[in-house]
């Protein structure tokens, strides 16, 4: 979904679900990254940090869920000029989450509209009420 209305303040993004954080691709991004975390790739390890008995997502895949949320909306990456986020909790193999926002702001600067956002990813719950795992802020040009 792209944006097809001028934005405004308390406007609700698009969220952009995930419904199973796939165990198989943190393995996989831990190869790519580099990441020598082995609570991205050994379960004995997750579980002697006390976090259970699944992988635990990379923080920079879980932010980029935010990317692809404004993404989405925007329909372009070209379009995000800043995303500044805050982790506050682990995401795990097989978790379903969300990434959404709200405008908090909407102003013109060089002929361009710039939208600022509370931006965050959340677990899927039912009551919906679930607090975010990554909070932040971002601003898109559109």
């Amino acid at each position: 979904m792209t944006l097809t209305t001028e934005p405004r303040v308390c406007d609700d993004l698009p969220a952009f679900k995930v419904e199973s954080v796939s165990a198989d691709k943190i393995r996989i991004m831990a190869l790519i990254f580099q990441d020598p975390n082995p609570i991205h790739f050994d379960l004995e390890a997750v579980r002697e940090a006390g976090l259970g008995d699944r992988y635990v997502n990379q923080g920079g895949v879980t932010m980029a869920y935010i990317i692809n949320m404004l993404t989405a909306w925007t329909g372009s990456r070209a379009s995000i000029r800043s995303l500044s986020t805050r982790f506050t909790a682990n995401v795990f193999a097989g978790d379903a989450v969300e990434a959404g926002g709200t405008v908090t702001g909407v102003r013109n600067a060089d002929g361009r509209m710039l939208v600022d956002c509370d931006v965050w990813v959340r677990p899927v719950t039912a009551d919906g009420g679930a607090p975010p795992v990554v909070s932040g802020t971002a601003t898109v040009a559109l």
